[in-house]
């Protein structure tokens, strides 16, 4: 199939994939986002699209895909809308409010113990904890996505063990 085939495909299939942004994102706006990263990444792997499969099915799959992982971003991020009319953002995470002192000291030495990290470990971590999937990771370090896995389950051993006594 020639790009401009797939290019046609992808573009008669805009309305299809409308409906459904909709009903994820219940946003006019963040529908079109959507849509507009559904259809990048569907140029970005279109090598991976057999002619003659279900193209709406296969979008749709990736659209569910984008808006899960985004989902999931935003929920790490843990940031809370005011829903006033100006529409302020506020990041919760640097205000944090504890119960107890020992929460607080947990805290820290979670914190500390993920900064004790070596760089190659930390790195990959704390981006898979934001909320990016392994294959965004890898792209962005310039490493295959192994290394990645391999990198986040050692960094999770190594803090395992160091925070062995914070276990239930």
């Amino acid at each position: 199939m020639s790009s401009i085939e797939f290019n046609s495909l992808l573009v008669g299939n805009r309305d299809f994939l409308k409906g459904f942004a909709l009903g994820f994102t219940r946003d006019l706006q963040d529908a079109e986002d959507l849509i507009q990263d559904t259809m990048v990444k569907a140029l970005r792997y279109k090598n991976n699209f057999k002619e003659g499969t279900n193209i709406k099915g296969w979008l749709y799959t990736i659209m569910r895909n984008i808006f899960i992982n985004n989902y999931k971003r935003k929920k790490f991020q843990n940031t809370i809308v005011d829903t006033t009319d100006n529409q302020f953002f506020i990041n919760s995470s640097t205000q944090m409010q504890a119960d107890t002192v020992t929460t607080v000291i947990n805290e820290q030495d979670i914190r500390d113990s993920i900064d004790g990290l070596k760089d190659e470990f930390r790195v990959p971590f704390n981006m898979f904890v934001e909320g990016y999937h392994y294959d965004e990771i890898a792209e962005e370090l310039g490493i295959p996505m192994g290394t990645v896995k391999s990198r986040i389950f050692h960094a999770r051993k190594k803090l395992g063990a160091q925070l062995s006594e914070f276990r239930s």
